[in-house]
């Protein structure tokens, strides 16, 4: 990262975009490690920016680690409830539908998150 670079994104206003020298050192900053691991093998393979090919390694990695996984069946039900709710907006004239709290408040109750890892 440039040492140059200015990271003072807080003093920015609603009418201007953040200068590219600024963003790419912001996302360099904040880049998490597991993304800096399988950014170049994840762009290779490609996918939405090679997520995909990340989300899956995530996803083998977890079970072969008998780990807890990154994502569960809530993250499942919202996802998979994009497609029938936005079906049920148009139909209605593009009225908002409200997103079901699958978890039933309990979505709140974990205090932060950290991905699992296998010890060395």
């Amino acid at each position: 990262m440039d040492s140059d670079v200015a990271l003072n994104h807080e003093n920015l206003n609603a009418h201007k975009f953040v200068p590219e020298e600024v963003k790419a050192a912001l996302m360099d900053k904040y880049k998490h490690p597991i993304h800096r691991e399988l950014e170049e093998t994840a762009r290779k393979v490609g996918g939405h920016g090679g997520m995909d090919f990340i989300m899956d390694y995530r996803l083998v990695y977890c079970l072969q680690n008998g780990l807890p996984l990154d994502m569960d069946v809530y993250d499942l039900a919202e996802w998979s409830c994009l497609a029938p709710l936005t079906a049920l907006s148009l139909e209605n004239n593009s009225a908002p539908v409200e997103i079901p709290d699958f978890t039933r408040g309990s979505w709140n109750k974990i205090k932060g998150y950290r991905h699992a890892f296998a010890k060395p």
